[in-house]
Parts: structure tokens; sequence; C-alpha cells
């Protein structure tokens, strides 16, 4: 995509009204559009956000980060960073800021989650990235993002299943992840 293409993507973006209840990100000068999150989500993020003390990090849901020399502007279900660092206000939050982001997976979202998502925010240079997966039932940490554009990617790839305690470094505390649901009905599938 040219320079042009993107500049006008972005525009275009920006003033684009979604219907009430979609949530819409662009990824890599794609518009993505998703239906609202099922209730398992919704609990996983807020259960996330209540293990993540408020004052030592702050904690947005519904923000949009902006990846440097991307035309991505993805929405993260959880987005965590320094209070010190929280601008006063604005739409997009500079991926500079961002200490971690969270995406917990749905069922439409998995290779956004998993291949898309992850080289974006690996390019943007985001330190931590968390996918928490109802459907596999564990917790996919990526740390030490390398590269950049499409070839970006995290060095490091940490599993833990749903259940076992999740060592958050980068934050100094533990997640837990007992009480994680997990999607009725869904046949887990390998990924990456």
């Amino acid at each position: 995509m040219t320079a042009v293409a993107e500049r006008r993507m972005t525009r275009f973006f920006e003033e684009f009204e979604p219907p009430e209840g979609i949530k819409v990100e662009l990824l890599r000068g794609v518009i993505v559009m998703t239906a609202s999150p099922d209730i398992v989500h919704n609990m996983i993020v807020a259960d996330v956000q209540d293990q993540i003390p408020r004052p030592c990090w702050s904690r947005l849901q519904t923000q949009y980060v902006d990846i440097l020399d991307e035309a991505s502007e993805p929405v993260p279900d959880l987005v965590v960073l320094a209070p010190d660092l929280l601008p006063d206000s604005g739409r997009l939050l500079p991926c500079q800021l961002v200490t971690m982001v969270v995406e917990v997976v749905s069922k439409s979202s998995v290779h956004q989650d998993y291949v898309v998502k992850r080289s974006i925010y690996a390019a943007g240079k985001i330190p931590a990235y968390l996918i928490l997966d109802p459907i596999m039932a564990h917790c996919v940490l990526l740390t030490k993002p390398a590269g950049q554009g499409e070839d970006a990617d995290y060095r490091r790839q940490e599993i833990i299943k749903f259940g076992d305690p999740l060592p958050l470094e980068i934050l100094g505390l533990e997640l837990d992840t007992k009480e994680f649901g997990t999607f009725p009905g869904v046949r887990p599938h390998r990924y990456p």
C-alpha cells in the first residue's frame, strides 16, 4: 500500500461511524469489524483488569493504539501502561507508551490475534503481548519484540494453561488464571 493510500485509509477510518456494538480496527490497511464479544470474553478481560493494581498501572479498554510506521490502529481488549505515561486525552495512544496489550481470542478472531496482531504489536515494539485463549484454554505470553513490518515477531513465547499461575514479570505480578472461562462446545485446534 502506498503512503498516499495509507493516509487516505487512515483518514477514512478516523471519520467512519460504525454501527453500535461493533468493534472496528484498522489492521495493516484493512478495516476489520467484529460483533460484540461473548460473556466469557468480557469476564476474562474484567478478571485480568481486576488483578492489575490501579495505583501501579493504568488499564484501558477499547483504546486505539497508534503503531508507528504501520497502517494499523488496533483496539486491544486491554492496554496496560505506567500511570505517569498516560496522556490527558486523545483517541490514539502511542505504542511507545504501552507496556502490555491483552487480547482474548474469540471464535472469529483466531487468525487476527495469533498472526496479524502478533506481528503488528511486535512491529510497534510493545514489550509484552498476552493472548488469552478460551478455545484452547491457555495463555500465550509473547515478549522481546524484534523486526519491522510484516516480518516483526516476538522472540520469546511462553504458554500456560488456564488454571496455572502466569508470571507477568514486566508488571511485577502473577496472574491467577483459575477463573478464566472457556467457550462451550468449541472443538480445540492447534495454533502457533
